[in-house]
């Protein structure tokens, strides 16, 4: 029947067969041999099980136990579970089971809330299974296959429009501690972004605040173009490192497909902390810190998967990093941050101050900037950093009323410039700021010329072109510098 005329090409009959054919000749059992912690040990089913593989340990009563493999000792296999481990003692059994977990997502999935498992939590009835099969631990494309970073993406908010362009198919961490707005921030790039469809993992969450953040914060226009992955604080480790492995999974269908997939997840370190424990139950060494060394292998794994396709669509990735006591060189952060195209670093001090978001621009950077921008937009730029840090060094002084007005010219500058840049920087969450309107704005709040239209929403048609192409497609946008900028000079508004 497999090979029988039309049946074979339906959706249904497909995922049957395929599933048939996943199916053991026959079933294979062990038993339990120990239990100590969140770790089973499982005697019997060591010359057939894998790492990664797949068991139901069945608890007395008869309830199914998930559980994963994570190594292997005296000859038995050690596994972890993916829910609760009542019920399950000495002597029962474990059957083998799939020995890769798929996912089979649809089109159909956006507007859907899915646990790790890929089981729809949102009430809304049972999701519907697409024909193709996605591992969750996919390898990721490889490095010359894959295509280069896409033109700018607008992600809706103002600061990080102008200051730390994204572009598609870069991966930028979000770095903050507890309580400064990272999830604030999220919801505002789901709901505003130029991207085709949103997929947000939410790892490690607190499981009060996840239905107030659904509603509140994403809204129904936000969700209607995401799919939400939820596996909250109290669910098991591998449940947790398993939420991460179907953001990743459900991002790759999408860009498979063409689309622009913009990827948001918090937190990475909730996923490496899932990791730590994981480790730590199987015997591993702690490293740096109690994370184990399998850690910092695991985490390029995962965060290289999005990225540039080798097709049409591309993942422009989002990952928020908890730092641990505002400390960004903690071992998870400092990790992340030499894997990423970029950082966005939120501080608690600005946040105090009552701007949000509160972006330390200074800390934060784009790696594909400037190679992305006009040279007007550099100019633009570069002279709004440059009052930024000339404030930042003299902040304290003028503070306290130790600086005198007039003793350096661009310190004046910098204060006389400086509430403009804050009102500038400052966004309130329900308020969308294009790309092009913000580098309007920022051009006005420095008393700088500017061309309508010198932004370009799409930047160039590659952002890793070098910096020739990148004049070359923005000389429309310069055919009267010169004077315009010599007269910005004069009045003190900026210039090279």
């Amino acid at each position: 029947m497999a090979g029988k005329g039309p049946l074979t090409g339906t959706p249904a009959l497909k995922i049957f067969l395929d599933e048939v054919e996943q199916l053991p000749a026959e079933r294979q059992y062990g038993r339990v041999s120990s239990v100590l912690g969140m770790l089973v040990e499982v005697a019997g089913l060591d010359r057939v099980l894998s790492i990664g593989g797949r068991c139901d340990v069945i608890a007395r009563g008869g309830r199914r136990v998930p559980c994963e493999a994570v190594g292997f000792r005296h000859g038995r296999a050690l596994l972890l579970p993916f829910g609760s481990l009542q019920g399950v003692g000495l002597g029962c059994k474990a059957e083998l089971t799939v020995a890769e977990p798929t996912v089979r997502p649809t089109d159909a999935w956006l507007g859907r809330v899915v646990n790790a498992l890929g089981e729809p939590i949102d009430g809304k009835g049972p999701l519907p299974q697409g024909r193709d099969a996605y591992p969750l631990r996919a390898a990721p494309p490889p490095a010359h296959g894959r295509g280069r970073v896409g033109g700018k993406i607008d992600l809706g908010v103002r600061a990080i429009n102008t200051f730390l362009t994204c572009c598609r198919g870069q991966r930028m961490g979000i770095f903050a501690g507890s309580g400064v707005g990272k999830s604030v921030l999220l919801s505002m790039l789901a709901r505003y972004t130029a991207a085709d469809v949103n997929v947000i993992g939410l790892i490690g969450e607190r499981g009060r605040e996840v239905q107030e953040w659904l509603e509140d914060e994403l809204g129904p226009e936000g969700l209607a173009r995401s799919v939400v992955v939820v596996a909250t604080s109290d669910e098991p480790p591998p449940t947790r490192r398993q939420a991460a492995y179907l953001t990743m999974a459900l991002s790759e269908y999408f860009r498979d497909r063409g689309r622009d997939v913009l990827c948001l997840m918090d937190s990475v370190t909730r996923f490496a902390m899932a990791l730590r424990e994981i480790g730590l139950a199987a015997g591993e060494p702690p490293a740096s810190k109690g994370y184990t060394p399998s850690v910092f292998g695991e985490l390029p794994q995962v965060l290289e998967r999005a990225g540039p396709g080798t097709d049409k669509g591309s993942i422009t990735g989002l990952f928020t990093v908890l730092v641990e006591g505002d400390d960004h060189n903690e071992p998870v952060a400092d990790a992340v941050r030499g894997i990423l195209d970029g950082h966005i670093v939120l501080e608690r001090g600005i946040a105090e101050r009552g701007r949000y978001p509160a972006i330390n621009l200074l800390r934060s950077i784009s790696r594909t900037m400037p190679a992305c921008n006009s040279k007007a937009e550099n100019e633009l730029i570069t002279q709004a950093r440059r009052l930024l840090s000339t404030y930042e060094d003299m902040g304290e002084l003028i503070r306290i009323g130790a600086y005198k007005a007039g003793s350096d010219p661009q310190v004046d500058q910098a204060i006389h410039y400086n509430p403009r840049l804050e009102a500038f920087l400052g966004q309130d969450k329900s308020e969308r700021a294009g790309i092009e309107d913000g580098y309007a704005q920022l051009a006005a709040a420095l008393d700088m010329p500017w061309q309508t239209g010198a932004a370009t929403t799409e930047g160039n048609a590659d952002a890793g072109a070098n910096e020739a192409g990148g004049e070359a497609s923005a000389q429309p946008a310069q055919q009267k510098p010169r004077p315009a900028r010599r007269k910005a000079r004069r009045n003190g508004g900026g210039g090279e």
